[in-house]
Parts: structure tokens; C-alpha cells; sequence
């Protein structure tokens, strides 16, 4: 079975072809600046590079070139449209309504758009992607995978805020989280290096990136993560500031004339790493080669960024009440053999973890890099969304299911 999996932003849609069978990437692609002039494609075909410049419209007439690029003799891995059997799609928040896969019907579309107002900078767009694909590929099967998901087995103990509780019942003002397909994959991934069931299993998660998450994974659920009612919540980010005081918003307001808009704006987009840098760099590689030159801002910026990462692994073994692995990925819990030192060298030696020193220096590749007799195991894990996306969708259309429960009950 070939599926495409999908990932529409409100301008882009980045892409996979897999074979579900052997989960080979057949092809792979980036359509960026969608109803903006100079719109680009980026394909990949094995290591074959291959790029196309064409105005686009819309996700329709963007699915449209990937679909003729896929096809193409030259660029293409399928001889017709009819190859690909189904469609992943990418949702980015699911509300309450979804803790699971589903197949994608007319119900589950008026369902992920009740949630547009939890994620309106993507729902609105991952509908997009959903109504084009269903437009060009009307026969197969469409399964939604939602980021929100698999954290949706969190207690009422971590994802309630102590805010009136008629605010819940009236806006669903909660923890929801987020980067779940990642952290889900590579809680599973540790299970498998490790030998053990991911039900007997205690593992911390952190996806760090642009964007930052930890979740504790316990028995194979998420117990807790650190984003909360929206992305903002958390570690410090490339442009977010993570866990502030509240009180700070209404005293931006009204000590530098802010309206709500611009604080928002201010606190996901001016903060975090680039705040903290005095508006230099939000990119982790660019802070953490400054910082290791010991250049003061970079520094500071780069001690705060462990500090709160060390912060909630800590916070997290306690909340499991122990921990059995640790894992890093995304592009610079992957790729940063400085800051997964400095972490657990600083902060986590209680935890009788110990590091070996030639294994961290690994970059994006899967590989366990605490000592063997390391109390807790650590692992460098790259994720893999997409494959995820494209598991559920088989496991969905092979069994006939509507539904894929992402842990039994």
C-alpha cells in the first residue's frame, strides 16, 4: 500500500510517499508560499534534488503540481494517480473529541472545525489540505492523525488549570499539548532499543526544537507534557517564552500600551531564545556556537534554555515517581551534543545517570548514549511524524476501523 501523507500550514504543504509494507520514503517534498507569489516546490526522490517555481493559488492547485510531480516519468515513483491507495492527513489539534486516528468523514470535518478555535492558525489550514485531497483523490481513504492525541490520557491532575472551573466548562480552557505523534514515536523506539514493554516503561520525551516539549511517558501514556492550553506554555523556545507569570501580561499592557493582540504576539514571537539574546538569534546553533566561546548573552540565554529543560525532566521523574529513560530529539535535541551534556551533567546526576562521552557525539542518528551501567538510559532518538501518520493510516484502512485507539482501555 502506498499512502501520501500530508501536512498543510496556511501556506504550505509538506509531504511524504511511503510504502506501507516496507515504510520506505519514496518521495518527499516541501510546496512553500501558497497564494504568494513565488511559490516553490522542493522534491526529493531517492538523493535526486529537484526543484519547480509555479505560482499556486491555493491547496488545491498545490496538491495538484505534487500529485504531477509524483506521476512525472522523470521526478515521479507512481505511474498513475490510482497507485496511492490512502491520505494522511496531519491535524493539529483535536479538542477533547479525538484521542485517537480517525477515518476522515464529513462528521469528523465539522468536528476538527469546532476546534478552530483552539488552533486558528492550524485547523483552518490542515482542513484546507483535507477538502483539496479529498477533492483530487475522492476514492481512497483519508485518516486525520492529530498532534493532541496522544495526550489526551493525561489525568485531571495535569491537565486542569486551578482557574474557575466554569471557564473549562464554558471554553474548554485546558492542557491539551502537543508534538504528541513525536513523542509518542519515540517513546515506542526506546521501548524496542530497550527490550522492554513500553507498559512497564517509564520514559521523559523531549522534543526539542524551534518549538520544545517534554512529556512523561508512563506505561506507555502520556501522564504529562509541557505545552499546555497552546503551544506557548513550557520550555523557553526559539521565539516563545515558555512559563511566565501571568500577571506580566496585564502589566505589559499597561506599562507599554499593549493591547492583548501584541502582547501575545510579543511573547510568541520576540521572546524566548531571541528575547533573551537581545533580538540576535532565535536558532539554537547560532547560540550555542557563541555560547560555547563563552560570549555572555549567548551564554546566559543558553543556561537559562537547560535550566528549564533540566527543570521538567526533574519534575517529570518525580511526577512517575522514577524514570527509566531519557530521550532527546528534533533538530537540536538531536543534533546538540553540548546541550544534552550540559543537562544531565548539571542537573540529573542524582538520577545516577552517566554519559559516554564519545557515543553524545552523535548528530541525528538513533543511538543510546548514557554508559551501560547507567541507572537511567538515555537515548538520541531522531523522530519520524510521518511515519507514524502512515502506520495509523494502514492500520486503519486494513482492519476497516473508523478509529485507531492509541492505548487500550
Amino acid at each position: 500500500m502506498k499512502i501520501l501523507v500530508i501536512n498543510c500550514g496556511s501556506s504550505s504543504i509538506k509531504y511524504q510517499l511511503l510504502d506501507a509494507a516496507s515504510e520506505n520514503v519514496l518521495a518527499k517534498g516541501l510546496l512553500e508560499r501558497i497564494g504568494i507569489s513565488g511559490s516553490k516546490l522542493s522534491h526529493r526522490k531517492g538523493e535526486k534534488k529537484y526543484e519547480f517555481e509555479k505560482d499556486i493559488a491555493d491547496h488545491t492547485e498545490g496538491l495538484e503540481l505534487i500529485i504531477e510531480v509524483l506521476q512525472s516519468e522523470e521526478t515521479g515513483v507512481v505511474k498513475n494517480i490510482n497507485e496511492i491507495e490512502a491520505v494522511g492527513h496531519r491535524v493539529v489539534h483535536g479538542g477533547e473529541r479525538f484521542a485517537s486516528s480517525v477515518l476522515i468523514d464529513d462528521e469528523v470535518v465539522s468536528e476538527i472545525e469546532a476546534n478552530n478555535f483552539l488552533a486558528p492558525l492550524h485547523n483552518p489550514a490542515n482542513i484546507e489540505g483535507i477538502v483539496a485531497a479529498k477533492k483530487i483523490l475522492p476514492s481512497v481513504p483519508h485518516i486525520g492523525v492529530f498532534d493532541t492525541a496522544f495526550h489526551q490520557s493525561m489525568p485531571e491532575s495535569s491537565y486542569l488549570y486551578a482557574i474557575p472551573y466554569d471557564l473549562y466548562r464554558k471554553y474548554k480552557i485546558r492542557k491539551y499539548g502537543f508534538h504528541g505523534t513525536s513523542h509518542r514515536y519515540v517513546a515506542e523506539r526506546a521501548a524496542v532499543m530497550m527490550e522492554r514493554p513500553l507498559k512497564e516503561l517509564k520514559i521523559i520525551t523531549a522534543h526539542i526544537g524551534n518549538g520544545a516539549s517534554v512529556a512523561a511517558v508512563k506505561n506507555g501514556r502520556s501522564v504529562d507534557t509541557s505545552m499546555g492550553f497552546t503551544p506557548l506554555e513550557g520550555l523557553v523556545m526559539g521565539t516563545r517564552s515558555g512559563d511566565i507569570d501571568p500577571a506580566i501580561v496585564p502589566f505589559l499592557q499597561e506599562q507599554e500600551g499593549l493591547s492583548a493582540g501584541e502582547v501575545n504576539d510579543l511573547l510568541n514571537k520576540e521572546s524566548g531564545m531571541y528575547g533573551l539574546t537581545e533580538g540576535r538569534f532565535s536558532d539554537m546553533r547560532d547560540i550555542e556556537e557563541r555560547a560555547m566561546k563563552n560570549e555572555p548573552t549567548c551564554k546566559r540565554a543558553h543556561d537559562i534554555y537547560e535550566y528549564r529543560l533540566a527543570k521538567y525532566i526533574g519534575a517529570y521523574a518525580a511526577a512517575m515517581n522514577g524514570v527509566d529513560a531519557i530521550v532527546f530529539t528534533a533538530g537540536v535535541g538531536e543534533n546538540s551534543p553540548y546541550l544534552r551534556a550540559n543537562v544531565i551533567d548539571k542537573y540529573l546526576g542524582y538520577l545516577g545517570i552517566s554519559i559516554d562521552v564519545e557515543k553524545n557525539k552523535i548528530r541525528g542518528k538513533e543511538t543510546m548514549i548514557s554508559t551501560t551501567d547507567s541507572k537511567v538510559k538515555v537515548f538520541v532518538i531522531p523522530t519520524n511524524e510521518e511515519l507514524v501518520i502512515s502506520r495509523d493510516t494502514s492500520r486503519i484502512v486494513k482492519n476497516g476501523l473508523k478509529e485507531l485507539k492509541l492505548w487500550e482501555e
